[in-house]
């Protein structure tokens, strides 16, 4: 009798959407908690005029009242006049505190004696000096600083390492891009913030995608595939493009280092963060 092997379907990862309602009161409460445990009232931003750190001010205003943050406008001499413009729109919004901090003169002083860095190292510096700046003024205001980073760059690697990642809390860390968006639209962001080319503008005419080589939407998507233990073979069984699914794929593989804390060689069972099973890191 000829067995016939049953053929197994792809069930697929959980959806995208989320809930923002649930999602928002999540995060309000994620940063209320987790100021109680520290110790802390106040907390500061770096406000950059994009939509995640956005977003990030306007749950911070709800979880600690507007009060309690600081917005820190840090523009470097290139930067775009719009994202100065979009970074006051959610201070006043929110009415909390803003300082307007411009980087140039430091960063110069420090590319003085660099006069061959390319624009990826300068965009590092600048990257650098607005966390020195942000991690001083929470020592000045007794604040805890609150990172803004999605769950898409820090899959990519898009980020600047002991820079953008550094603040010790992260409400939107597990939330892909489109989620952050989507978050946006709920909690009232002004539409000229959520509706822009995302940018981490470090160098004119710079955009996320340009640099990704494709759109959030499309990564996100393969990303979610990827991280919920298929494979790019899955992936493209379902009618991905190929060449987009290696490249979410490599950058995803090529980025372990920047997800971890510095690896420190055990010489005992009691090494710092070494003891344990280490966390799953895509």
């Amino acid at each position: 009798m000829e067995i016939i092997a049953a053929s197994q379907s792809i069930v697929g990862p959980p959806g995208l959407e989320i809930d923002p309602a649930l999602t928002a009161d999540w995060l309000i409460t994620f940063l209320r908690e987790e100021f109680r445990l520290r110790g802390f009232d106040k907390g500061v931003i770096g406000i950059s005029g994009g939509v995640d750190s956005a977003v990030t001010a306007f749950l911070a205003a709800r979880a600690l009242g507007a009060k309690n943050i600081i917005g820190l406008r840090l523009p470097y001499r290139t930067s775009s006049p719009d994202s100065l413009e979009h970074a006051q729109l959610v201070i006043d919004a929110l009415g909390i505190e803003g300082r307007t901090l411009d980087i140039s003169a430091a960063v110069d002083g420090y590319l003085s004696h660099e006069p061959d860095a390319d624009p990826a190292r300068k965009g590092n510096v600048m990257a650098r000096m607005r966390m020195i700046t942000l991690f001083d003024n929470a020592a000045k205001y007794r604040a805890l600083p609150i990172g803004t980073g999605n769950k898409t760059e820090r899959l990519l690697g898009y980020f600047t390492w002991h820079a953008d990642d550094s603040p010790p809390i992260n409400p939107l860390g597990d939330l892909f891009k489109t989620q952050v968006w989507a978050l946006a639209r709920f909690l009232g962001v002004p539409d000229v913030i959520v509706a822009k080319p995302a940018s981490a503008d470090l160098i004119e005419g710079q955009t996320d995608e340009g640099d990704f080589g494709i759109s959030y939407a499309r990564a996100d998507e393969i990303l979610n595939w990827l991280v919920n233990g298929y494979s790019p073979s899955d992936i493209i069984e379902q009618g991905f493009d190929k060449a987009e699914v290696e490249l979410v794929r490599s950058r995803l593989a090529g980025t372990h280092w920047k997800r971890k804390l510095p690896t420190v060689a055990m010489l005992s069972q009691s090494a710092i963060g070494e003891s344990y099973l280490r966390p799953v890191d895509y």
